[in-house]
């Protein structure tokens, strides 16, 4: 019979930083929390000498300023990224090269749960493919109809979630006029990006090193 592997569970954050700064040279603190606690999350793994990779959806830009205000201070790297997904900036990207040449525009998502809907990407996506001077769907802009989706925003941009658990995650925003319709998909598969992240700060560290900063 295999001997148990016996991996502790601690969730004693305190404990988990040093345990890892007395065993690793260098590490990247991963935070998946939540907004209340990232600064103090931040300031912890600041204090063990690890820079952060911040994922935390709805963070405000006030917490921000904070985290980089503190970094800065401190002398340490930390990342926020508002989405983990590569596709998904493609995605925000193509819908505002798309948004200036038609005048329907639906996002359709799908996640796990409703926890937390609209989602940040779908969002964001509104965000950026508002105040360009377009107002879509102007031919139904009411908002009386539920099963219409919400609006996001004030051009008209409609958003649709779903729940599928078993699932990837996915966005797609659907642009249309008159005989035409185009269509961008993307799923969130997000370890490719987090890598990226967490190369980049450790980079960073390297450079500010390097330089005796």
């Amino acid at each position: 019979m295999e001997e148990a592997l016996e991996i502790p569970i601690i969730n004693d954050l305190t404990m988990v930083l040093g345990s890892i700064s007395q065993s690793k040279a260098t590490a990247v603190v991963v935070d998946f929390t939540d907004p209340s606690t990232v600064y103090d999350n931040v300031k912890q793994a600041t204090a063990f000498g690890m820079n952060s990779v911040v994922y935390v959806p709805r963070i405000k830009m006030e917490t921000v300023s904070t985290l980089s205000a503190f970094c800065e201070k401190a002398s340490m790297g930390c990342l926020v990224a508002p989405t983990l997904s590569i596709g998904s900036i493609l995605l925000q990207q193509a819908a505002i090269s798309a948004s200036f040449h038609y005048n329907n525009v639906e996002i359709v998502e799908s996640r796990a749960t409703a926890a937390d809907f609209p989602s940040q990407d779908a969002m964001q996506i509104a965000n950026n493919i508002s105040n360009l001077g377009q107002i879509y769907n102007r031919d139904d802009i009411s908002t009386d109809i539920r099963a219409r989706g919400q609006v996001l925003g004030e051009d008209g941009v409609r958003v649709h979630s779903m729940v599928l658990p078993g699932l990837p995650s996915s966005t797609a925003v659907y642009f249309s006029r008159p005989g035409e319709v185009r269509a961008s998909l993307t799923r969130s598969l997000i370890l490719s990006c987090l890598m990226l992240c967490t190369k980049h700060v450790l980079f960073c560290l390297f450079v500010s090193l390097k330089n005796g900063l």
